[in-house]
């Protein structure tokens, strides 16, 4: 993990096309701005998890249901 320091109106640079700017700092909190291009998906960490999640669930939902159908089918040509 990069660590760096950086003061309010600062900025971090990421490749090309990403900029993270500090926007204010007030006690524990930091807002940071960040500059990406539209097809780039920006989460905090978790809502990224919660999406991960629903993923997960649905890809798995999906095989169950294949299989379901499958012995249905199964079923019915015997």
């Amino acid at each position: 993990m990069l660590i760096l320091t950086r003061k309010s109106g600062e900025r971090i640079t990421i490749g090309d096309r990403i900029r993270v700017t500090v926007v204010e700092i007030k006690g524990k909190q930091v807002r940071l701005g960040i500059e990406a291009p539209p097809d780039t998906k920006v989460h905090r960490e978790e809502i990224f998890q919660k999406i991960q999640h629903e993923n997960e669930v649905a890809a798995s939902s999906g095989v169950k249901a294949l299989e379901t159908l499958a012995r249905f089918w199964q079923e019915k040509s015997e």
